[in-house]
């Protein structure tokens, strides 16, 4: 007390002044301290969001998602789990060919094309000459299948002109498929260069190489590009026939995919260059329209022309649009399905992702057998055994899951089993009504040579041309399918006599 007793009042003012600076500046570190956790916790947490998303982006594989196989071995990326190739109790299948699957060998012809006596040629070890000796027999006999060597023959057609009697003149006309000028090249060639171009993908310089090394002949590229244009015309009512045929159909699977189409520069308004590839189908017409991903395309398309068919697609928005009125929908149970295995990865600890695609499963399976039996329906039994397992699956889930989350992944398996429960009949139409094929496979079949054409030549400098492309392998996919070869039916094109799909035999 004495000490501070000897402090003047004015100078325990200013000590009293310096402290009350001292915590005010204490004061001041420690929010600087608390906005920089807060900061640091804001950022940690916004990184551990962008680290989930990413994993979440990694973890997408062709099991999972859209994605397609090829990207599965990219790095970093996760493979799709290996899952069981037979049902439980059946027996493990072993690699090769199955015991009753019909087998494929190189028969024996009765009557060969052609048929070569050989004997022995030279001389024997005694002297004598072979050809003297006396013949015993066939004693061994060999098929070789085989195909001649190639070469292009030059053909030259004179056309004569005569005079009849009455004075008039009538002149030769020249072979089918010929064109102005004093030299061309024949359909037969010009069906494989196109065959070459739109079946198989070749691009037209290797074309022009390839024609040279078997055949001898060497058209220039640009004889070989405009073949795509020529053809293609030839082709314009054919394509506009297998439109209207699809049309009529009782189901037609519908998809889309991105091409690499155009200028590199993106379009005003679009965030990629790239167009999109439409496929309508069946298993006996395919139908391609090359435009992009919105409502005017989906307008151009088949859509309108739909009112009484079933359209199988992937639950793109444009599908449900109200312009085109009240469609009727299958959604694709493969797409189903990939969504409930992403949805059993984001949920690991719950059963209902597994529950609902075994009912799914299980209902094509018997579908499929019903098909196959000749029968008009599944056995209600077993079918509504399954839909009732397809129920309380979602139920569960729904129950499970009753917001969007914040996880990712989360917020697409809630919308997933609002599909499910609000849309149930789109989702099991194929279980009721055997004529209603449950996935749009086909409509990826038929897409991917499209996919594969990207990857080999990369991005198609010209939309016209692009279009030409698609127009010639509709109609050569419409001819495969119903039993036709390519060659022959590109060449009837070329002739300017192509190949017509029959009418639909009546229901």
């Amino acid at each position: 007390m004495a000490a501070s007793e000897e402090i003047s009042p004015e100078g325990l003012i200013a000590l009293l002044a310096q402290r009350d600076a001292r915590i005010a500046a204490q004061d001041g570190q420690i929010t600087a301290l608390s906005t920089q956790v807060a900061d640091l916790l804001e950022a940690n947490e916004q990184l551990a969001g962008k680290l989930a998303r990413l994993e979440h982006l990694l973890s997408r594989n062709s099991g999972n998602s859209s994605s397609p196989p090829s990207k599965d071995d990219d790095p970093g990326r996760t493979p799709p789990a290996q899952k069981p190739k037979r049902r439980a109790g059946s027996p493990q299948r072993k690699r090769g060919k199955q015991p009753g699957a019909p087998g494929a060998n190189l028969a024996w012809v009765a009557r060969p094309d052609n048929q070569v006596e050989r004997f022995p040629q030279g001389r024997c070890e005694c002297g004598h000459e072979l050809a003297e000796a006396l013949d015993l027999g066939i004693v061994d006999r060999y098929q070789q299948h085989e195909i001649p060597q190639i070469s292009a023959r030059i053909t030259q057609y004179d056309q004569h002109q005569v005079r009849c009697g009455c004075g008039r003149l009538h002149t030769a006309l020249r072979p089918d498929g010929a064109r102005s000028g004093l030299v061309g090249y024949g359909p037969n060639l010009q069906a494989f260069c196109v065959y070459l171009m739109v079946v198989h993908f070749i691009p037209t310089q290797r074309c022009v190489e390839l024609l040279e090394s078997l055949t001898g002949a060497a058209p220039s590229v640009g004889f070989v590009h405009g073949m795509l244009s020529r053809t293609a015309g030839l082709l314009a009512d054919v394509d506009k026939r297998i439109r209207v045929l699809i049309t009529l159909a009782y189901a037609v699977c519908m998809d889309e995919t991105p091409l690499k189409v155009g200028p590199r520069t993106p379009r005003p308004g679009k965030k990629k260059a790239e167009r999109y590839l439409l496929v309508a189908c069946t298993e006996l017409y395919t139908h391609y329209l090359l435009g992009d991903r919105d409502l005017d395309t989906f307008k151009a398309f088949v859509l309108n022309d739909l009112t009484g068919s079933v359209i199988v697609h992937d639950r793109y928005q444009n599908y449900d649009s109200a312009v085109f009125g009240e469609l009727t929908h299958q959604l694709c149970t493969q797409h189903l399905c990939r969504d409930l295995d992403d949805a059993g990865e984001v949920y690991p600890d719950v059963h209902w992702p597994a529950q609902i695609t075994d009912a799914l499963r299980g209902l094509i399976h018997q579908a499929n057998l019903a098909r196959d039996a000749g029968h008009d329906t599944i056995e209600a039994a077993v079918r509504d055994k399954l839909i009732k397992q397809f129920r309380h699956g979602v139920r569960v889930g729904l129950s499970d899951t009753t917001n969007h989350g914040t996880k990712p992944g989360e917020r697409k398996a809630r919308l997933l089993l609002e599909v499910l429960r609000d849309r149930e009949a789109d989702v099991l139409r194929f279980a009721h009504d055997l004529r209603v094929p449950p996935t749009s496979n086909q409509a990826e079949r038929d897409l991917r040579p499209g996919k594969i054409q990207q990857k080999i030549s990369g991005r198609l400098t010209s939309e016209q041309r692009t279009t030409d492309r698609y127009r010639i392998r509709g109609y050569l996919s419409t001819a495969a399918k119903h039993g036709h070869n390519m060659i022959d039916t590109l060449r009837d094109a070329i002739l300017n006599q192509p190949w017509t799909p029959p009418d639909p035999a009546p229901a």
